[in-house]
């Protein structure tokens, strides 16, 4: 070895290409402070596995070990996963329109990872990723750690735009560069909000369908609606152009670390080989607990339950928002975890959160949700884990920091003005003091 690399890092020069990509989101930077009990974190779409009883999954696990001591458990698996929880899954798909055999499901740890095997078995380093605008961070890590280049696609209050996504594709391919995917978060989405309409969903897949572009449909809230379910999956009208991703993580718990893929069937048989050779198989022991608690609960009780603990978290914060900031405008969610709340212009989200951590209250800055540098006047506010109450008292802090930015650049505006005139007039004043 030639290179030296750097005085903090001897293998810095050693390193692949691609870990050039790799880099801490700015969600995960905000855990440390988010965590801190004294501030209200309106930040992590942490689901409030408080409300998840514990009997239920304290005799899940029980029973799992009382067969045969747990040996079939806690030893490895399959590299596609148990066939009893991919029937399970499949259950769970057919509530959004989806039919087909649990043969194509694979289990990953979590939809994340199945995020990771799909862009590892497609991307090359340049090509062209699409996402909506705004879109998930930690697919954007992906893309970004599989040196794929993000380009974005316009959304509004009904979805990714069809048009815009014609549009998209055409100046893409202009360049002479290669489209491998879109994905999309078509019900409430992260961090978004808003729904993809049925109308939406269909010209959307019609569009790709004639551009030979496949599909990754990220579905992880869909169960999660508050008044009536979203439109049903686009992998209920395509099973040979989508590959459908879900998780157990927001409508059970994120730490059993199960979520899956459904693939078209060629498709299917790479992601059990990259998934072998990833993690040889899938956590075993939280698939085995997950099944027996699908047995012998009322699973669909509990996401019912969990439907009305965060319907009533979204009003809370919607409420507070009228009422302290109803000068801003956001997105109001039929489901899910999040509300988008738009800025005025002159400020930015990234750069107000200092002041936003000594008020204390978190939030997640839009430049987080974007690849090309966009979402500085926006901020993503999770309703999921905080009480109604600690909403309230996040969003009145919050109010505290937006109108406190907005007068100090009135203050500086007129200063300057002020200044200006003196100078015209043959009068000096110093510059206001901003620290």
């Amino acid at each position: 070895m030639t290179d030296k690399g750097t005085n903090l890092d001897p293998w810095y020069d050693s390193y692949a290409d691609r870990t050039a990509g790799l880099s801490a989101s700015e969600v995960r930077a905000l855990f440390a402070v988010a965590s801190r009990p004294e501030v209200v974190s309106l930040a992590g779409g942490m689901p409030f596995v408080s409300a998840l009883p514990r009997e239920l999954v304290t005799g899940a696990i029980d029973r799992v070990m009382s067969q045969d001591g747990g040996a079939m458990a806690l030893q490895y698996g399959s590299g596609q996963g148990t066939p009893a929880i991919r029937e399970h899954i499949m259950q769970i798909m057919a509530m959004e329109g989806i039919r087909g055999s649990a043969d194509d499901v694979v289990v990953t740890t979590g939809s994340q990872q199945a995020l990771d095997l799909v862009t590892r078995l497609f991307v090359n380093p340049g090509d062209v990723v699409l996402a909506e605008s705004p879109s998930y961070v930690g697919a954007l890590g992906v893309f970004k750690a599989y040196q794929a280049d993000v380009a974005h696609v316009a959304t509004d209050a009904e979805g990714l735009v069809p048009e815009a996504l014609r549009e998209t594709i055409a100046a893409v391919r202009s360049q002479g560069r290669t489209i491998k995917f879109l994905y999309t978060i078509p019900n409430f989405h992260n961090p978004a909000g808003v729904t993809l309409t049925w109308a939406r969903r269909l010209e959307i897949l019609e569009i790709c369908r004639d551009a030979g572009i496949l599909v990754l449909e990220d579905n992880p809230y869909g169960l999660l609606y508050f008044d009536q379910p979203a439109p049903q999956a686009m992998r209920s009208v395509d099973d040979e152009g989508v590959i459908y991703l879900g998780s157990f993580s927001k409508t059970l718990a994120p730490g059993f670390r199960v979520g899956w893929a459904l693939a078209p069937h060629a498709i299917r048989e790479k992601l059990i080989l990259a998934n072998e050779s990833a993690t040889l198989s899938p956590n075993s022991f939280g698939q085995f607990v997950i099944t027996e608690y699908l047995d012998q609960a009322d699973w669909r009780g509990q996401i019912e339950s969990f439907r009305g603990l965060y319907r009533e978290r979204r009003d809370a914060m919607l409420s507070a928002l009228g009422e302290y900031l109803p000068s801003l405008s956001w997105t109001v969610p039929d489901g899910g975890f999040f509300v988008w709340v738009t800025l005025p212009d002159e400020l930015d989200s990234k750069a107000m959160l200092p002041r936003a951590v000594k008020e204390l209250v978190a939030y997640t800055p839009g430049t987080a949700f974007f690849a090309d540098g966009g979402g500085r006047q926006n901020i993503r506010l999770s309703f999921c884990y905080p009480t109604s109450e600690s909403i309230r008292t996040g969003v009145a802090r919050l109010a505290t920091v937006v109108n406190g930015e907005l007068d100090l650049l009135s203050t500086f505006q007129g200063a300057r003005l002020g200044s200006s005139r003196s100078v015209r007039s043959g009068v000096s004043m110093p510059p206001p003091n901003l620290s």
